[in-house]
């Protein structure tokens, strides 16, 4: 496999330097702040990568304070308290996007965070403590115990909380292969997430850098200038 370094110096050259690609590094990970993350704002993120899955992102973002006032403001407890009919009203609130089984969604993964605050404290702090070593084994968690939680919905959920993780997105996946990994095009299947995971892996121990770094450099270093 390509070590690492020749990738970073592939995205340098591509970006215009070490410090201009240091500028389009996202924030690092704080495990510390993530932990603190309430509930409400984790069930509010689920929320809205479902919802913007196969959707025009902008236009969630846009109508995003009615997502945040129809669904009263994500408290987990007092979504899962609600009626039938509180539900069945959603369908005809022009506040969101009136997709049936995206909403019925949000009343699944309430439970399902309160399930995991139950056992941990908060759902922050289960995934502060969850291994980034082990991404894969979180994503299979969401998918099994979430609602429409699999695949790049799950990897773009951690992304946007704070976990440190990798996304296969068309410009790592690209990245991945070109140094040499035998992966499909399209990461689907279990053993090719498995050799992802375990090219991070090698990865982060060849450098020290977080994996949302290694990815970020990875998409950065090839294709057509996309961003993860």
């Amino acid at each position: 496999m390509t070590p690492f370094k020749t990738v970073r110096a592939r995205a340098e050259k591509r970006k215009g330097g070490p410090k201009a690609l240091e500028k389009l590094m996202p924030a690092k990970p704080d495990l510390k702040q993530l932990a603190r993350l309430g509930d409400d704002r984790i069930l509010a993120e689920m929320t809205k990568r479902v919802f913007c899955a196969g959707f025009a992102w902008s236009v969630i973002d846009t109508k995003w304070g009615g997502f945040e006032e129809a669904f009263l403001h994500f408290q987990p407890a007092k979504l899962s308290f609600q009626p039938d009919d509180y539900w069945e009203g959603l369908l005809r609130d022009a506040r969101i996007v009136r997709n049936g089984a995206k909403i019925m969604s949000v009343r699944d993964n309430a439970a399902f965070v309160q399930e995991i605050a139950k056992e941990h404290g908060s759902f922050g702090t289960f995934l502060a403590k969850w291994p980034s070593s082990d991404e894969i084994g979180l994503l299979d968690l969401l998918t099994r115990r979430g609602s429409r939680l699999g695949g790049n919905t799950g990897q773009m959920l951690l992304r946007f909380v704070g976990w440190d993780g990798f996304v296969t997105s068309k410009d790592v996946v690209a990245c991945l292969r070109d140094a040499g990994l035998d992966i499909a095009e399209e990461v689907k299947s279990k053993g090719d997430l498995a050799k992802v995971q375990a090219q991070f892996n090698a990865w982060a121990e060849e450098t020290g850098l977080s994996y949302t770094y290694l990815s970020r450099i990875c998409a950065l270093s090839i294709g057509e200038s996309r961003s993860e």
